[in-house]
C-alpha cells in the first residue's frame, strides 16, 4: 500500500494529508468503458452481450480477491475495495465463503439488490442478468492465506480434482443453495485461476444432478500429474491397440481384440456426439502464453465445431463440450497472461476457439457416459 503524500497549505505553511488511492480500487485499476447498470438496461439489457458478461463477472471476481486483502488489511465495510466491484451493477454481498481452517475468504456469494436498484429507477433484473453469482478467488501469495492457497494447488496438480477440499464443499452448498433458490437458469458461479478449477468442478457435480447452472472460468489450471498419467494411458492403449491389429497370426481373433483395444479411442468420439446434446455448456476463457492453462487450447482432432449462440448458458451448441474464449492479441507475459485484468482491458482481441478441446472433452467425459446397461433378466 502507498503511503498518503503530504501537502502544504499555501496559507500557513500547515501540512495536510492527502489520502492517495489504492491501485486497486475500481476507478484506478477497473474497466474504463463498461457502463453501469442503469434503466436504461430495461430497454436493451446490456447483460445479453456476452463481452459485457465476460468483464462483469470478472469484476466480481476480482471483488472476491478483495474481500480477502479487505479482512487481512483489517478494512471495514466503510472503507472496503470489494464492493466497488459490485455495487454499480446493483448487486450486493450476501455470503462471503470463509474457509474455517484459517478464516480466510475464498468467495463471495452475490444477489440482484433490488433496493439499490430502484433508487435508481430500475423495478427490476435487466434480461439475462442473474439472480445470484458464485465468485470464487485463486492463489493469493500472500501469508495469511498462502499455505491453505498452495494445499489446494498441490492438491489439483496430484489429483486433478479439489473434491478433498473443504473449500469445494463451501462453494458446492453455496451453489446448490443458491439454485434452489432463484433456479439454476438465473444462477451463475465463475472463478480465476484455482477458483476457476473449484467452479468447473463445482459447477460439474451440479450438472450430474441435472442441475445447469452457467458457469464462466478464466485461465482454468490444465497441467496436473494425474490428467498426464491419464492421457499417456489412453494413447498407449490406442497405440497397443493398433500394433495388435497388425499382428497377422490373431486371424479373427486379433480383430476382436483390436476393436477392445481401441475402445478409449470409440468411446471418445461416442462422449463427443452425446456431448452435442448436452444441456450444460461451460465458458472457457484462456490466453495460450499462460502455462498454468494454455493445454486447454490443444484441440481434439477430427471433431466437429462448436456453435456459439450467444454469452449465456442458453446458447446453442449443435456439437462441443465448452465455449471456449482465447486472446489473440493480448499479454504475452506469464505473469500478465495469468492476470485476471485482461478479461475486462479495452484492447484485449478475442476469439472463439471452434474444435473440441481434449482437456475439456477428458475432463468433462463422465457427465455424457451413457447409463450402465440393465442387467439381462434370467429365464
Amino acid at each position: 500500500m502507498a503511503k498518503p503524500a503530504p501537502t502544504k497549505n499555501a496559507g500557513d505553511g500547515a501540512t495536510a494529508v492527502v489520502p492517495v488511492p489504492s491501485p486497486f480500487e475500481y476507478h484506478v485499476y477497473g474497466p474504463r468503458k463498461l457502463s453501469f447498470t442503469s434503466w436504461r438496461d430495461l430497454l436493451s439489457s446490456s447483460w445479453k452481450n456476452p463481452d459485457y458478461r465476460r468483464m462483469v463477472i470478472a469484476c466480481f471476481i476480482q471483488g472476491a480477491y478483495l474481500l480477502e486483502l479487505d479482512r487481512q488489511e483489517k478494512r471495514d465495510e466503510r472503507t472496503g475495495l470489494a464492493p466497488q466491484w459490485w455495487r454499480p451493477f446493483k448487486y450486493r454481498l450476501v455470503q462471503a465463503l470463509v474457509d474455517e481452517r484459517d478464516g480466510s475468504i475464498y468467495g463471495a456469494v452475490l444477489e440482484w439488490d433490488r433496493q439499490a436498484a430502484l433508487s435508481d429507477y430500475i423495478p427490476f433484473r435487466p434480461t439475462r442478468a442473474p439472480a445470484a453469482v458464485v465468485a470464487l478467488r485463486g492463489t493469493l501469495l500472500k501469508a495469511p492465506t498462502f499455505r491453505r492457497d498452495f494445499v489446494d494447488d498441490l492438491r489439483f496438480l496430484a489429483w486433478d480434482s479439489l473434491k478433498g477440499s473443504v473449500r469445494f464443499a463451501g462453494a458446492l452448498a453455496a451453489l446448490r443453495a443458491a439454485a434452489r433458490k432463484f433456479g439454476a437458469g438465473n444462477v451463475c458461479v465463475g472463478g480465476h485461476s484455482l477458483g476457476a478449477g473449484f467452479a468447473l468442478q463445482v459447477g460439474k457435480a451440479l450438472a450430474k444432478e441435472g442441475v445447469f447452472v452457467e458457469c464462466h472460468v478464466f485461465n482454468p489450471p490444465s497441467v496436473s500429474l494425474a490428467m498426464s498419467l491419464k492421457g499417456f494411458a489412453e494413447t498407449a492403449g490406442e497405440l497397443w491397440g493398433r500394433v495388435r491389429a497388425w499382428i497377422p497370426y490373431m486371424g479373427a481373433q486379433a480383430g476382436g481384440d483390436a476393436g477392445g483395444g481401441g475402445n478409449s479411442e470409440s468411446e471418445a468420439k461416442a462422449s463427443l456426439a452425446r456431448a452435442g446434446m448436452a444441456k450444460w455448456l461451460p465458458h472457457l476463457y484462456i490466453n495460450t502464453n499462460d502455462y498454468i492453462c494454455c493445454y486447454y487450447s490443444d484441440a481434439a482432432s477430427g471433431t466437429a465445431t462448436v456453435a456459439i449462440g450467444g454469452g449465456g448458458g442458453s446458447g446453442t451448441s449443435k456439437a462441443g463440450v465448452a465455449r471456449m474464449v482465447v486472446v489473440s492479441k493480448g499479454p504475452s507475459k506469464f505473469l500478465a497472461a495469468h492476470g485476471l485484468e485482461q478479461w475486462w482491458a479495452d484492447d484485449v482481441e478475442l476469439q472463439v476457439a471452434l474444435n473440441h478441446s481434449k482437456l475439456v472433452d477428458r475432463q468433462l467425459r463422465s457427465l455424457y457416459a451413457p447409463p450402465p446397461a440393465a442387467p439381462a433378466a434370467r429365464s
